[in-house]
């Protein structure tokens, strides 16, 4: 099947890539430019822009030239400041290191909030123990806090971190609070689709960093819709100690798969991105 790449996603994965340099602030027709290149149409990133700015991820920001733009908000960039701490650099944690728990009880009156927690300690790959108890690896505690704090969820959840202590072997019990086989199922897909793309450019010549043509084009969209796919795995698989998986996880190779299509072609990525933006290569 097919892989999906949405505007919306892809628009939010160029920014945390090569977004957050020069002025930070994009016009529109700079957008649709670096979006043309991978397979998004001008409607579709208008429309996308229009929603994202709806949802206070971006704001409007004058280009470095003055000209209208779009800049990410300041929670756009905690979140992704956070972000880049998984997906630059996915840990290998132990099972020693402990676990941060989130303990939550929201009031009927307020149920839907109720849906907006679940959904967002599930994005933050958070395991179920128990109804309304939580847990993640304990490194994961200050994305945890900043996240309920930007979405004033705070006040229904206590955080608390600590051990397992049993009764069932941990490893059995993060079978039950992680859905491993369909973690193990979106690392394949993701080798499935990258890893060729990877022995691709590694039969090739070294990459020219500074980027030419058609080899940058290439290196930027390759990149990007590499890291539209992996920027979701170390949410969904937040880095579960390795001694506690099933044998042969595929989490560790497509963490290197990864990490080596970023070593070969974010920087040449950058160059067409500098390419297409006038007065700022």
């Amino acid at each position: 099947m097919a892989e999906q790449h949405t505007p919306r996603s892809l628009i939010v994965t160029l920014y945390g890539a090569y977004g957050r340099e020069t002025s930070g602030s994009l016009a529109v027709a700079e957008l649709i430019r670096l979006l043309a290149a991978v397979g998004v149409d001008a409607p579709s990133v208008r429309s996308s822009v229009s929603r994202l700015k709806r949802r206070g991820l971006l704001e409007a920001r004058p280009t470095a030239a003055g000209a209208a733009g779009y800049a990410l908000s300041a929670d756009a960039r905690q979140l992704l400041d956070d972000g880049d701490r998984r997906i630059y650099a996915p840990p290998s944690p132990g099972a020693g290191d402990g676990w941060v728990l989130a303990v939550f009880s929201v009031p009927e009156s307020e149920r839907s909030k109720r849906h907006v927690l679940r959904s967002r300690l599930a994005g933050l790959g958070f395991g179920t123990a128990a109804p309304g108890v939580w847990l993640a690896p304990a490194r994961l505690y200050d994305e945890t806090r900043h996240t309920l704090e930007r979405l004033q969820l705070a006040p229904y959840v206590e955080l608390f971190k600590g051990e397992h202590l049993g009764f069932a072997p941990t490893a059995e019990a993060v079978a039950r609070w992680w859905d491993l086989p369909a973690l193990a199922k979106q690392h394949e897909d993701f080798l499935d689709r990258h890893e060729p793309v990877l022995r691709a450019w590694q039969s090739r010549p070294a990459a020219d960093p500074a980027g030419a043509g058609a080899d940058a084009e290439a290196a930027y969209r390759d990149y990007l819709l590499a890291l539209d796919s992996w920027r979701r795995l170390p949410y969904a698989d937040p880095g579960l100690p390795g001694e506690l998986l099933p044998h042969g996880w595929p989490g560790a190779r497509s963490a290197e798969v990864f990490g080596a299509l970023h070593g070969l072609l974010r920087e040449t990525g950058g160059a067409f991105v500098r390419g297409a933006l006038p007065g700022r290569g």
